[in-house]
């Protein structure tokens, strides 16, 4: 899941990077707090070490004396963890805190500068021993030697190791809010891509808007530049399509007047061939055309459409018919109803129910419509022979037939039923009150 989110990506991505600055400062700061109490330490041993070598004398007997040596109660204290010795070839002189010890002495001690390293010192303890070889006056040399329990330094570092992780890790809590804060607010403008991306859904004609954002707008203009190029797609299709319908009229026109003549000619059985032919043809051609179209409504949603209008301008055709100028229509249709779809979808649907319900119409045929705030219902009756509530999803499947006698591909009611779904809407059959049979179409949550 997390490798599938940019957002978790960069949001752990941010976290880990701060998480590893921060180890890094915890450690370069912790050594640098040791090196700073280290030299600290150097200054202080240094300055009580000078005080040592002010004060030092040679006795008769080669051995070294101190006039004043320095004050601090840990070197009056036996163990007491802070030591002194000043040792010739002589003798030693030390605190009194060395009591019966003594201090690891060094062949290799400087004598221009101050060392401080760390050693074994006495009674088990690690010690930090600042040491010098200091030459006297009569060319002796004496080793002075400073030495301090290296536990606290030790215990101090700990302790500053420990606040500063805990401070740390705090700020890394602060920081991985503002990195989420940041990447929230960075990766919003893609938010906002993907909600205008619904318009896009809606209609094949809409197009995201231009973004302030120099980084988003490369993908906004690639987004619209699909957008074109499948609207174009589409109204080619749609084009191949009718140019396929219309340029298959004239090849079926002429099948069919041949089998008329073959019929009149008294060849009855190749006129019989010929017709099952061309209905296959016609089958084949509607099949494909509507499965065209309802790929086009698929891709291009959306739309107005004036139902009263639509419905008006059918049954002005349909009444040319020989069926239609024997039948009643009535229209309830309230004039300004609109439904959200293409007009040229909305003509398919009723269209391919009313001529079914023109064909077994005995004398009138009734289409209403109602909507409400979210839905919309349009209802097409006649007062024909009707269809047996246990033959109606035979009726709508594609192909399906109930009548054989009569003329058609039995695609008519599959077909309003495809294009009704694919618009989102859905398609029943009841019987009608006129006697009938009653196809309903209902669009919106009414319809659920």
């Amino acid at each position: 899941m997390i490798t599938r989110s940019l957002h978790w990506r960069l949001l752990v991505g941010a976290m880990a990077a701060i998480l590893l600055a921060l180890a890094v400062a915890w450690l370069f700061m912790t050594l640098l707090f040791e090196h700073h109490l280290e030299r600290r330490l150097q200054a202080e041993m240094t300055r009580d070490g000078l005080r040592l070598v002010a004060g030092l004398a040679i006795g008769p007997d080669g051995a070294p004396q101190i006039e004043r040596p320095p004050v601090d109660s840990r070197l009056e204290t036996p163990a007491g963890g802070y030591y002194w010795e000043v040792s010739t070839a002589s003798g030693a002189l030390r605190s009194r805190s060395l009591w019966d010890a003594d201090l690891r002495r060094s062949a290799a001690a400087p004598s221009d500068h101050w060392r401080l390293q760390r050693a074994a010192g006495p009674y088990g303890q690690e010690v930090s021993i600042l040491e010098r070889r200091v030459e006297l006056g009569d060319g002796r040399l004496a080793l002075v030697q400073l030495a301090l329990d290296a536990a606290p330094l030790a215990s101090a570092r700990a302790e500053f190791g420990r606040e500063l992780g805990a401070f740390l890790a705090v700020l890394w809590l602060v920081l991985s809010a503002a990195a989420w804060l940041q990447v929230r607010l960075g990766l919003r403008p893609l938010g906002r891509v993907r909600s205008e991306l619904a318009a896009l859904r809606e209609s094949a004609s809409a197009r995201l808007p231009e973004s302030h954002l120099r980084e988003v707008q490369p993908l906004v203009d690639s987004i619209n530049a699909l957008a074109d190029a499948r609207e174009r797609d589409l109204a080619v299709a749609r084009q191949r399509a009718a140019d396929l319908a219309h340029g298959l009229k004239t090849p079926l026109a002429a099948m069919a007047a041949q089998s008329r003549r073959a019929r009149e000619a008294g060849a009855q059985q190749a006129a019989e061939g010929l017709d099952r032919a061309i209905a296959a043809i016609r089958r084949a051609i509607e099949a494909e055309l509507a499965r065209a179209r309802i790929a086009v409504i698929r891709r291009q949603p959306g739309g107005s459409a004036a139902v009263r209008d639509t419905v008006e301008r059918l049954l002005t055709v349909l009444e040319q018919t020989d069926r239609g100028g024997e039948l009643a229509f009535t229209l309830d249709i309230p004039a300004g109803l609109q439904l959200a779809l293409q007009p040229d979808d909305l003509s398919e649907i009723l269209g391919a129910v009313l001529e079914n319900a023109v064909r077994y119409a005995r004398r009138q045929v009734r289409v209403s419509a109602t909507a409400g705030p979210q839905w919309a219902r349009v209802s097409i009756e006649d007062d024909g022979p009707g269809i047996a509530a246990e033959h109606a999803r035979d009726a709508l499947a594609r192909g399906g037939r109930l009548d054989e006698a009569n003329e058609g591909s039995g695609l008519g009611l599959a077909i309003a039923r495809e294009l009704t779904e694919a618009t989102g809407g859905t398609i029943t059959m009841s019987r009608a009150a006129l006697g009938g049979l009653k196809v309903e179409f209902c669009w919106g949550p009414s319809g659920d």
